[in-house]
């Protein structure tokens, strides 16, 4: 028995999802579901370069502003709710679109979420002997595709990765497990090509006002809030936490932050490059 159809599309950051998602949609006769943990939540616009209204070309879009910045949102809530998305599109006539950068939800609206895990006092002990570069050397061993979806320097979350991985294993190999009828379009650019929208993307944003929307949502939440919305909001963040930087004009700031920001997102990317390569789909 064939499963549902559903079209996913994936690549690494700035590199042209949402307008190629708007594409198929429109010859496809689509809805589009967001596949990016960041984007449920309302205020988070610029950092996350939301598709705005105007660019959806009156196609249907879901999981996007959902949530408060403060409010939390699990792959658990994502599974849940693009789970009954998926059938609701299907009994319309239309077809689910799935497009985003957060591949552990891909990951678990297609393989199920991981088992809980109890936290091991004597691993973590050990763990936290490693440094962060150690540690995140080990989940790159034994579970790439999770390492993809991990910031290097987030220790926490680095050791409980490792935890994870060392009780259950990695990821399993990608399948749908017969319950959808997965067709699959990756997006990856040429290195320089997607260095050069990486630059293009953090620009805008800056023009757009990046800086002062960092600031509205760390007062409307916190700094160790901030860490945990990605890149952007977390260098920024950085730098408004000092009272002597928070006092400093938009143009200053800005040209401290944008190589550096420009670099770690390029990381990102890189990774979430490697990551791709390994699911063996042709690419776009």
């Amino acid at each position: 028995m064939t499963g549902t159809h559903i079209l996913c599309i994936i690549g690494p950051t700035a590199s042209g999802k949402s307008s190629r998602a708007i594409e198929e949609a429109l010859a496809r006769d689509g809805e589009i579901i967001s596949v990016d943990s960041r984007q449920v939540y309302r205020g988070l616009d610029i950092g996350t370069e939301k598709i705005t209204a105007e660019e959806m070309c009156g196609v249907p879009h879901h999981l996007i502003d959902i949530r408060d910045a403060n409010e939390n949102y699990s792959a658990g809530d994502f599974v849940q709710d693009a789970t009954h998305l998926i059938d609701e599109i299907t009994a319309r006539g239309k077809l689910p679109i799935l497009v985003g950068g957060t591949h552990f939800y891909f990951d678990a609206l297609l393989h199920g979420l991981p088992a809980n895990t109890d936290a091991n006092p004597a691993l973590r002990e050990e763990l936290e002997k490693c440094t962060n570069e150690e540690l995140y050397a080990q989940i790159e061993e034994r579970d790439p595709r999770r390492a993809a979806e991990l910031d290097p320097k987030n220790r926490r979350r680095l050791i409980r990765a490792l935890e994870i991985i060392i009780a259950q294993g990695a990821v399993p190999p990608r399948s749908n497990l017969g319950k959808y009828e997965v067709e699959w379009i990756v997006i990856d650019p040429p290195r320089e090509e997607l260095r050069k929208k990486i630059d293009t993307r953090l620009a805008n944003a800056f023009e757009r006002g990046l800086i002062d929307e960092v600031r509205r949502v760390r007062e409307e939440t916190s700094d160790a809030r901030l860490d945990e919305l990605g890149l952007e909001y977390k260098i920024v963040g950085e730098y408004l936490s000092s009272s002597a930087k928070a006092t400093e004009d938009a143009a200053r700031l800005k040209a401290e932050l944008l190589p550096k920001l420009s670099a770690k997102l390029w990381q990102y990317a890189r990774r979430q490059k490697a990551w791709l390569r390994k699911l063996g789909h042709p690419m776009s």
